[in-house]
């Protein structure tokens, strides 16, 4: 397996025009994104992309429903662009090597990532490959999910440009192999940062909630106007059964939930609690911020080493 995955990678970095020192100084770093003033609304145009995804394909979505589910699909899809990188005529996600990788990076137990491999060919997102060792249980995405990851780069790539006047959406919309390439360095580089593994604590708390990630980009595109007031930021939430409601989570939990929250600081409520308008932190905004400009870093620098500097078009936006 081990040598599957160094022959793999080595066949991505033969996809690289551009010398690798001159295309990592080019990437845009964490604290150069955080340093830029309209940073987090850059984040929210990102996200309200995302926010459409899960509103007109909320099954899709849920594969991103939890931060677990989350790497556990990134995990897939990689595997099967190596697979074809490797030089298999007809890639598959095996399930022995998909768990293996599922173990090294201490995702999930072996249960649980069968378990959403088995859901996957249930929601028709994954579908059981016509070739290869049945006793294996091969598996390829569909259409519709290779389209959705295509789009998830594409939504980065996006924000990137936006932020430095690049021209990287427009060269991977016309190189539609460029993704094949670009998402397994993209998912090993997002493994193998610790605070994208385990996200910080404020955000994180959310994160491993059913539709948490979905819910904390929905609060951060809530919020009535960026004036923080004594260290927070008005949201529109005023029900929790209504927010329950909107993203199907228990009440309970959820309630659980926003009090964990609550006692970190990161919510709160002008009045009485689940009944007036909440709040989010400003530390929970950072938090997200955060994590968000280490994502968007690694896909930069990605891009870079295998598709070169983006051509900067403009001037960088402020």
């Amino acid at each position: 397996m081990a040598e599957f995955l160094i022959v793999a990678l080595q066949l991505l970095r033969i996809h690289d025009p551009i010398n690798q020192s001159m295309k990592q100084n080019m990437a845009l770093t964490v604290n150069a994104l955080l340093e830029n003033p309209g940073f987090h609304d850059f984040i929210l145009e990102q996200t309200t992309a995302f926010l459409t995804i899960h509103r007109t394909d909320p099954k899709l979505a849920s594969i991103f429903g939890t931060h677990q589910r989350w790497m556990l699909a990134h995990v897939g899809m990689a595997q099967y662009f190596l697979d074809a990188l490797s030089g298999a005529s007809e890639p598959v996600i095996v399930m022995a090597r998909y768990l293996e990788q599922v173990r090294r990076y201490e995702i999930a137990s072996v249960n649980t990532a069968d378990s959403f491999l088995k859901e996957m060919v249930v929601y028709g997102i994954a579908l059981h490959a016509t070739t290869g060792d049945r006793r294996h249980k091969p598996i390829i995405p569909s259409p519709r999910a290779l389209e959705t990851l295509r789009h998830w780069v594409g939504i980065h790539l996006h924000t990137l440009d936006d932020i430095d006047g690049g021209n990287r959406l427009d060269r991977f919309e016309h190189d539609p192999g460029l993704l094949w390439h670009l998402h397994p360095q993209i998912t090993e580089r997002l493994l193998n940062t610790p605070s994208i593994r385990v996200p910080p604590p404020r955000y994180g708390l959310f994160t491993w909630l059913n539709s948490g990630g979905v819910l904390v980009d929905w609060l951060m595109t809530s919020v009535k106007n960026s004036e923080v007031v004594d260290g927070h930021f008005l949201t529109q939430v005023r029900s929790v059964p209504r927010l329950a409601e909107m993203f199907r989570i228990s009440r309970t939990h959820l309630t659980r939930k926003l009090r964990e929250a609550e006692d970190m600081g990161s919510i709160g409520w002008l009045g009485q609690r689940g009944r007036s308008t909440m709040w989010i932190s400003k530390a929970l905004v950072d938090e997200y911020n955060f994590y968000q400009a280490q994502k968007l870093s690694v896909i930069d620098e990605t891009f870079q080493e295998v598709a070169g500097p983006p051509m900067i078009l403009s001037a960088v936006q402020t």
